[in-house]
């Protein structure tokens, strides 16, 4: 097998790893609000799930049209080694940044948020924040420094909040790298996170560039077994 092959076929594993993992946080960083309690849903909050996940799979759809693209492109390249790799170090930078395996810089925004004497944030608010974040474009999230990545954990065990096993309180500070118009017609659209919840806590929002720290954890997967 030749140089070209060997790295049409690595580049088609990482993507093809990178799109599980796009699939793992479309469908796992809610995982905690949508299995609570289904049943006691009213039914407009049960079609906004729906229209929630009618938008992840389009998402994931998405991705696998360009993850397939993406492949044909390589094949059509095969015979110029040099055009080959110049994809592949655009894709695997791609592939680094959506993983949280890099610092990344780029244009977006600044969520300050803290609790008031009406209120105090939980996990479950952040985790909807969150999710409303990656739904109008994030590329990447951290929360008081704490990168948001498909195997990130927010949880709360007690009376505080964990993520990435790291006890974080308010106030929050979450970075967002992303389309600043999207992001914040997201945040400000009647209904939106900030029209639910900006009278019950301190919000503020920030335009400008930002800084994300990578992850900083170890990725281990708890059930995959090879």
């Amino acid at each position: 097998m030749n140089k070209s092959k060997i790295i049409i076929y690595t580049t088609i594993g990482i993507m093809s790893l990178l799109l599980v993992y796009v699939m793992f946080i479309q469908f796992r960083i809610v995982n905690e609000k949508d299995t609570a309690g289904v049943e006691f849903m009213r039914e407009t909050e049960l079609k906004e799930m729906l229209a929630s996940y009618k938008e992840k799979y389009k998402e994931v759809t998405e991705e696998i049209e360009e993850t397939a693209k993406m492949i044909e492109e390589y094949k059509q390249n095969e015979k110029s080694e040099e055009a080959t790799v110049a994809l592949l170090e655009k894709d695997l930078a791609e592939a680094r940044m959506k993983l949280g395996i890099t610092d990344v810089h780029g244009e977006g925004i600044i969520i300050r948020m803290q609790n008031t004497e009406i209120g105090s944030i939980n996990y479950l608010e952040l985790l909807q924040l969150i999710n409303e974040l990656f739904l109008s474009g994030a590329e990447a999230i951290s929360i008081n420094e704490q990168r948001i990545i498909a195997m990130s954990d927010i949880v709360n065990p007690g009376n505080f909040i964990l993520i990435n096993n790291e006890r974080v309180t308010s106030p929050f500070e979450i970075k967002v790298i992303g389309d600043t118009k999207y992001l914040q017609s997201a945040l400000n659209i009647k209904g939106g996170y900030i029209d639910k919840y900006g009278e019950k806590y301190s919000i503020n929002v920030e335009t400008g560039n930002v800084t994300i720290n990578k992850y900083n954890k170890n990725i281990t997967l708890k059930y995959e077994k090879i």
